[in-house]
């Protein structure tokens, strides 16, 4: 079993001593980037009155902070600890990429396999486009659908099983692998993928492969596993009168490989390590390097409100948007459903990540991980981030 992570300042004071050839300007190091992105933290979420929230910032395989702040649920006095457990909501595609690029490389399945043949009642409007679709579409959104076909049936709590005749009446606009159309219905069939080519469910590869040996104590899959936690957080949306707690929704729920998984945060510095190969037993160097090869451009992200100003490039690959900036790569997935918001990013050739985890559904926290990882790379400055926050 690995050891848990820590859950205090590192020790130490290691400065990044190397000059970036732009501006020949000294990087700051991590511990110093990580003490002001605290306050910064605390001053927008403060400021934004959100609930309960937690953090974790890791350097390669150590963890610099890990800190949380508010309560588990408004008006209660449970505060949100490090094992705590969030919704990750779409954070979870990467959980599923991970285990399905750890199969196909043991020759499971391949990524060029038809989706027909492990569920062959998928069939599009002209049912010849349908055998054109590969597994590896499924998880870079690259089916050639329009974005988020059928949601609106998941939100009504629908299974993928009922939901599958639906694409019966759909043509995609592209050829699949030619572009990009966010799915969750869609990237949920590798569960089924999955069960077909190892005889053995996904809930139990993700806690075989993943949970267990990263010692993730906290993480689950799924609605049941997540109200069975007694250290767990509520959902909140705004309302006139402030944040206000909800009911936990079953329905995306029912999409467990798009936004099934539960964990602490002291589970995601696990997860955040093994992304960046600190155990290479879990994640191989080239399962990693698979999962971040572009697959598919994603050019409407350039113009979003927070990475705009910093990435030269966006796309995807298997559950991982892919941001370029100079010559370093931000890795990165949000998520976002019914009271709850996460995200988790980290730099590719300075191997330095942050995961935010918020029981309440704000944009505050797409700022707060930019800021952070722009801060790292050397593209913006916390400090200045504080000041602007405070006007």
């Amino acid at each position: 079993m690995i050891a848990g992570a820590a859950t205090a300042w590192a020790d130490g004071g290691r400065a990044d001593k190397s000059v970036r050839e732009a501006g020949k300007t000294v990087a700051k190091s991590v511990e110093v980037s990580a003490k002001e992105f605290d306050r910064y933290f605390r001053q927008l979420l403060k400021q934004q009155d959100i609930p309960g929230a937690a953090y974790v910032i890791v350097d390669r395989d150590q963890v610099v902070a890990m800190n949380t702040y508010g309560v588990r649920m408004q008006g209660k006095k449970e505060p949100v600890t490090t094992h705590t457990v969030f919704r990750l909501a779409s954070v979870s595609k990467t959980f599923a990429a991970s285990a399905a690029t750890v199969l196909e490389h043991e020759q499971k399945f391949s990524w060029a396999d038809k989706v027909v043949r492990y569920v062959p009642e998928l069939s599009f409007k002209t049912p010849a486009l349908s055998m054109q679709l590969q597994v590896q579409h499924l998880l870079s959104h690259s089916s050639g659908l329009t974005p988020n076909a059928y949601d609106n049936y998941l939100e009504d709590n629908r299974p993928v099983s009922k939901i599958l005749p639906m694409f019966s009446s759909i043509d995609p606009h592209c050829k699949p692998g030619k572009c990009y159309g966010y799915q969750n219905v869609l990237f949920s069939l590798i569960e089924e993928v999955i069960q077909k080519a190892t005889g053995v469910p996904y809930s139990r590869q993700l806690k075989d492969r993943f949970f267990t040996p990263l010692a993730m104590d906290d993480a689950s899959l799924g609605w049941e596993s997540f109200m069975a936690a007694s250290n767990r957080a509520a959902p909140h949306v705004q309302t006139g009168r402030g944040w206000r707690p909800v009911k936990v929704e079953k329905e995306y729920y029912l999409a467990a490989p798009a936004a099934g998984v539960n964990a602490s945060i002291s589970d995601m510095a696990q997860w955040l390590k093994a992304q960046m190969g600190a155990y290479p037993e879990v994640l191989s160097p080239e399962v990693i390097r698979d999962m971040t090869t572009e697959r598919v451009e994603t050019q409407r992200h350039m113009r979003h409100r927070i990475w705009r100003d910093y990435i030269d490039h966006a796309g995807y690959g298997l559950g991982w948007r892919l941001y370029s900036v100079g010559d370093d790569r931000i890795i990165f997935h949000g998520g976002w459903v019914a009271g709850f918001r996460a995200a988790v990013a980290y730099s590719e050739k300075r191997k330095v990540g942050i995961v935010i985890l918020m029981n309440a559904e704000s944009r505050v926290i797409s700022d707060l991980t930019a800021n952070f990882i722009a801060d790292i790379i050397g593209k913006g400055a916390l400090v200045q981030a504080m000041a602007a926050a405070k006007k």
